[in-house]
């Protein structure tokens, strides 16, 4: 899909809201549309009036003005752009108006990020394939001052979709052809042609390193766990670095802890952390962004065999810290508990913001639509909520109240690596943060965000690709 800053396109796409009296063209079919209550304008509602000879209209539903957001935009352009693919649209001209309090550009990146996300489909196992994209120009008719900064907005928002839907691809993808070694070079593959340098430690790195919870972790399987860290230095005139730890469990059986069959069909996704990190490094890298970043990921699998560990093992972690295993389904923390420590003391990393599938909890508690978040610092988590807000990938702080601390406090070891019943994404939050060394941080709990069972706005049924955009603006608004 390619975008040009003029007129044309065989079809138009005429933006309205419920408000509006009038258009500037086209206006007698509408007057009829909305006398008949045939098109109202509400928010992703379309009308396609097709002509074979002449121009093509289609009226795109913007719903109320005032309470118009960037991310009903991006979910307005979504459907529009599905509509053009059932008609085979090679071609759509688009004149961008302002709306209520929007951004002008603001709304021509979001019309792009819609219309981008509407050709996506992991259908690489598929003999047939379901999605046919079609669009191959969009037109944007927009005053020439505008257009340097509406070029920008396109440019970073290919280089947003481009993160997103390599985090989908890898989320998606079934743990028979990704698991620790495979995550490792895709992530090499897409990665160092940007600056990004990757390195990819290997079972005894991480036993040399003292990584012993991971190392518990990754017992039971014959992959090889790997221990990924990808360096950008898009600013070497400063030494301040941000670290992003991403969850990498590529399949999770739950262990000697067994998960119920009907709950293991999907844990090849329980990599949701690492997908939204790899994408997120793509991203950043892809639009140069003048940071310093590290992405880490702890990639293994949660298997059985008679070298697994066990419920009631002690183990150790790199922190020095013991840890009671009392449930081995809670893994994802034991692996992220060496990965924040190795991002805390040998990165020296100035914040770090983790992100994983941790707990049912959070799935019960906040549903697919909202992420859980836990936090040393506030001022911090300030600064997330204001790139969620941003991205339209909606974040809660949970709270962390010091008496939650006790549940996870051990008789025979340090920690226990559970808290019991209540609180469960709470405790798990907590225990992450015995491991940050005192680090501004931040916790982000995707179990519920990043992997969903039917489609919702523009993202799609299955992997997300949720928080690349956070991770991003997070990372360029430093």
């Amino acid at each position: 899909m390619e975008f040009k800053l003029e007129q044309g396109g065989k079809t138009k796409i005429l933006l309205v809201t419920e408000s509006m009296d009038e258009l500037n063209i086209q206006n007698e079919l509408y007057q009829y549309l909305k006398e008949s209550e045939i098109f109202k304008g509400s928010l992703k509602e379309t009308y396609l009036d097709l002509n074979l000879n002449k121009e093509n209209f289609l009226f795109l539903g913007l719903g109320k003005e005032k309470d118009l957001t960037i991310n009903d935009v991006r979910k307005a352009f979504h459907k529009a752009g599905k509509d053009l693919m059932n008609i085979k649209a090679k071609n759509v001209g688009i004149s961008i108006t302002e709306l209520g309090d929007l951004d002008y550009n603001e709304i021509i990146a979001a019309a792009t990020e819609g219309l981008l996300h509407s050709e996506y489909a992991f259908e690489k196992h598929l003999t047939e394939k379901k999605v046919k994209p079609t669009l191959e120009e969009v037109y944007f008719d927009i005053p020439s001052e505008e257009k340097d900064k509406a070029l920008e907005a396109i440019e970073e928002t290919k280089s947003l979709i481009n993160g997103i839907f390599l985090a989908r691809d890898l989320v998606n993808e079934r743990a028979i052809n990704m698991y620790p070694e495979i995550l490792a070079n895709t992530a090499k593959d897409n990665l160092e042609d940007l600056n990004v340098k990757v390195d990819i430690y290997d079972k005894k790195a991480i036993k040399d390193m003292s990584m012993e919870a991971l190392l518990a972790v990754s017992q039971g399987s014959d992959k090889e766990p790997k221990f990924i860290v990808m360096t950008y230095n898009g600013n070497p005139d400063s030494e301040e670095k941000i670290a992003l730890v991403g969850k990498g469990l590529t399949y999770d059986s739950g262990g000697y802890s067994l998960k119920p069959s009907l709950s293991m069909d999907t844990m090849f996704s329980d990599m949701g952390g690492a997908g939204t990190v790899i994408g997120a490094m793509k991203s950043i890298a892809k639009s140069k962004l003048k940071k310093n970043v590290v992405g880490i990921i702890p990639a293994c699998e949660n298997l059985i065999s008679g070298s697994a560990y066990k419920p009631g093992d002690i183990i150790g972690s790199m922190s020095g810290k013991t840890i009671e295993v009392l449930n081995t389904d809670a893994e994802g923390r034991l692996a992220l508990a060496d990965a924040l420590w190795y991002a805390a003391t040998e990165v020296k990393a100035d914040k770090i913001i983790n992100l994983a599938t941790l707990t049912g909890a959070c799935l019960v508690a906040l549903g697919n639509t909202t992420t859980g978040a836990i936090t040393n610092n506030d001022k911090f988590m300030d600064e997330v909520y204001q790139a969620s807000k941003i991205s339209g990938e909606p974040v809660w702080q949970l709270p962390s109240h010091p008496d939650y601390k006790k549940q996870i406090k051990g008789d025979f070891a340090d920690l226990n690596n559970t808290g019991g019943k209540g609180a469960g994404t709470i405790t798990a939050g907590l225990f992450l943060e015995e491991f940050v060394d005192d680090t501004p941080w931040v916790h982000l709990d995707i179990a519920g965000t990043a992997y969903i069972d039917k489609p919702n706005g523009y993202l799609p049924k299955g992997a997300t690709g949720v928080h690349v955009k956070t991770l991003y603006y997070l990372v360029k608004n430093q």
